[in-house]
């Protein structure tokens, strides 16, 4: 491997200007990262003898003796040569723009034969061909010629050149890939698909592209089998409870979880009753009920004489968890507690004993949970709510707070089957289908920004029945460089049209300004609450009927179907307007129309997916595609769903039977995890 893992400078002919140029295209700077650098098209040329034979405006190779040579200057005062040639007894002129006239008497001298490539242009009595590509070879043009993406002033011509040079240099490697996947699908190997894509003699088609897409695919799911089969085999404790804490808690709740939330709770029982600890995420549409499963986990783990924490992205949302967990825990006898960083003085010093010492069982609380400061007696449980706002190392700093941890990670953004298997790999899975009895339908409406005199009227005579409004925007405060609606210019224009009515939310407010914004809101004293996507999670005012959302277009679906699920609450039904800006793009209202038409949050995840990208559990990257470097599942979901179903069961067969990777295939794919640079020393990914 170490001739791929060599600068591109390092390639012969490679000047070092042109590397940094060609890394920059490329997004690394080893040999490797040019090798997967794949064309955007081809173009291929017809190769003629004279111009008259040549397709009109096609592009053409074409041998010429050089004549003459006359400098010029265009009107914008850059300086050309015109170099007269003869082609099969026609003439031909080629423009070369910046050129001086020495260069091109000896790069192209009279009488010398060249191979040119360009548009041929025909003009009176005469054919034009401006800045060819040149050569003193007839091989040293490609007639199929890759078009990659490039950058600032790197040409066709350089890249052409350095692949030739990294391609020289590529070893043959090892065949990781099962023979009869191979066979079926007509792949060919990795070393003879890269040759194809990036020096083709004809135009490839897609079995080579679709080769290195599941070899970039499979590698991803490999490693991830790897790290969760480390995680999952580590050895945990038995959590065991009698259930007495819970059927009082239950009791307060007041009527009967839901059977998805009695399945949840149920998987997620047997993990705690296990010996390997658990890593289990719990993902559910926007008013699942995902608390309460979280509540009945975190008394389970008290009943067996152990601590649970849970995490939340925002004080916001851990104080909405505390109020939903108060009554429960009150009825069932245990102490819950609160920490995040507004919990400071006497009270902080009490929580944080009471954490040592084991006489506060239960805490919520914010990143403010895996502080230095903070220390348990005897952590057994471990929640981490909306996982993808945290990264990969804040929930492992938190899960090493105790002794074999279990990790119990929630969402609220439905999980397509697509990004499960791509980015969660061996985590178990329990999914909350459906919304608790009560929730009522939410009336989803797209309408232009035009008609917002039209819209605040309609508001108006909402608030006369007493009903309640949110009102979201993406901006704080308005700026030059962004045209985006300002929440303090809605809040003074809607407050000069409901005085004392309109309140407003925004995450530079200190909290307790902003808390007691939102208390003022839920408690009926304001009507109209503009914020920001502060109340995107933690948010829950049952009588709230309306959700106005502004701009609605830039903001991404998964955002907007959580904002949407701020309503819908209470007894009374519910209406949510997306807003658009004049002029929208047609893939903006179908993004739209998805939402409007749908509020199935798995749905509407799909296409966010599709979109968006859901980001790789592998790396720091919350967004964009895992995987998606050589097959852009955007462009093709069909293709990229099905290759993921096949990588996810060829990677469990593979690690099934050879974990260690010590086979011949083994041994292979290790090469395989090094191309797509997946470290086999990965520390295992605890937290998920």
């Amino acid at each position: 491997m170490a001739p791929l893992h060599a600068p591109i400078a390092s390639l012969k002919g490679v000047k070092e200007n042109e590397a940094r140029l060609i890394a920059k295209a490329a997004d690394g700077s080893r040999v490797l990262d040019l090798l997967l650098h794949l064309p955007e098209r081809y173009l291929t040329r017809q190769r003629v003898e004279r111009p008259s034979q040549a397709l009109p405006d096609s592009e053409v190779l074409i041998p010429v003796v050089i004549a003459s040579h006359k400098p010029g200057r265009s009107s914008q005062g850059r300086s050309f040569v015109r170099v007269r040639c003869d082609a099969g007894g026609e003439p031909v002129t080629a423009i070369m723009m910046n050129w001086q006239k020495a260069w091109a008497e000896k790069a192209l001298p009279v009488g010398a034969t060249r191979w040119f490539a360009g548009t041929l242009k025909e003009e009176t009595d005469d054919w034009v061909i401006m800045n060819p590509q040149v050569s003193a070879k007839e091989d040293g043009i490609p007639q199929v010629q890759p078009v990659w993406p490039l950058t600032g002033a790197l040409g066709l011509p350089q890249v052409t050149r350095a692949m030739g040079a990294a391609l020289a240099v590529l070893p043959d490697l090892p065949e990781w890939q099962d023979a009869p996947l191979l066979r079926r699908e007509g792949w060919p190997g990795f070393v003879p698909a890269l040759r194809c894509i990036q020096a083709p003699e004809s135009e490839p088609g897609e079995a080579p592209r679709r080769r290195l897409a599941y070899d970039e695919l499979l590698s991803g799911q490999v490693a991830l089998g790897l790290v969760r089969r480390r995680s999952r085999e580590r050895p945990g404790r038995p959590l065991s409870g009698d259930g007495t804490l819970r059927a009082r808690a239950l009791t307060a709740f007041g009527h009967d979880p839901t059977p998805a939330q009695h399945q949840a709770i149920a998987e997620i029982d047997a993990d705690l009753a296990a010996p390997l600890r658990m890593l289990r995420l719990l993902q559910g549409d926007v008013g699942s009920g995902k608390t309460l499963v979280a509540a009945m986990a975190m008394l389970r783990a008290a009943e067996a004489g152990a601590q649970a924490a849970l995490m939340a992205p925002t004080e916001l949302l851990a104080r909405q968890h505390l109020r939903t967990f108060l009554p429960l825990c009150l009825a069932a006898g245990v102490e819950v507690a609160l920490l995040t960083g507004s919990v400071k003085g006497r009270e902080r010093k009490r929580v944080l004993n009471g954490l040592q010492d084991g006489t506060i069982p239960l805490v919520l609380g914010t990143h403010a949970l895996f502080q230095d400061g903070v220390a348990f007696q005897d952590l057994g449980l471990a929640v981490v709510d909306e996982q993808h706002r945290f990264g990969v190392a804040q929930r492992l700093m938190l899960a090493e707070k105790g002794d074999a941890v279990d990790m119990l990670v929630m969402t609220a953004t439905p999980i397509p089957r697509t990004l499960l298997l791509t980015q969660w790999g061996e985590m178990a899975v329990s999914r909350l289908a459906g919304k608790p009895p009560g929730r009522q339908p939410i009336a989803t409406r797209v309408v232009s920004q035009d008609r917002l005199p039209e819209i605040i009227d309609r508001l108006g005579e909402a608030i006369g029945r007493g009903e309640r409004a949110y009102w979201v925007v993406r901006a704080i405060s308005g700026s030059e460089r962004d045209d985006s609606v300002a929440a303090e210019d809605r809040f003074a224009e809607l407050s000069a049209r409901f005085p004392g009515k309109v309140g407003i939310a925004h995450g530079l407010q200190d909290i307790a300004v902003r808390e007691a914004s939102l208390a003022d809101f839920a408690a009926g004293r304001t009507t109209v609450l503009v914020a920001t996507t502060v109340i995107e999670v933690g948010v829950d005012v049952p009588e709230a009927t309306i959700m106005l959302i502004e701009q609605a277009e830039r903001f991404g679906l998964a955002a907007l179907h959580q904002l949407r699920g701020r309503v819908g609450r209470g007894s009374k039904p519910s209406s949510c307007l997306l807003v658009h800006s004049p002029g929208l793009t047609y893939g903006e209202k179908q993004r739209l129309m998805v939402l409007r038409d749908s509020d199935d949050g798995f749905v509407i995840a799909e296409e966010d997916l599709r979109a968006r990208g859901g980001g790789d559990a592998l790396s720091m990257r919350q967004a964009g595609m895992p995987g998606a470097r050589l097959l852009d599942p955007r462009e093709d979901p069909e293709a990229y769903a099905r290759l993921v179903d096949i990588a996810h069961d060829d990677a469990e067969v593979l690690l099934g039977r050879d974990p260690a990777l010590v086979t011949p295939r083994g041994q292979a794919t290790r090469l395989l995890l090094d191309i797509f640079g997946h470290d086999l020393s990965m520390a295992p990914l605890d937290a998920g």
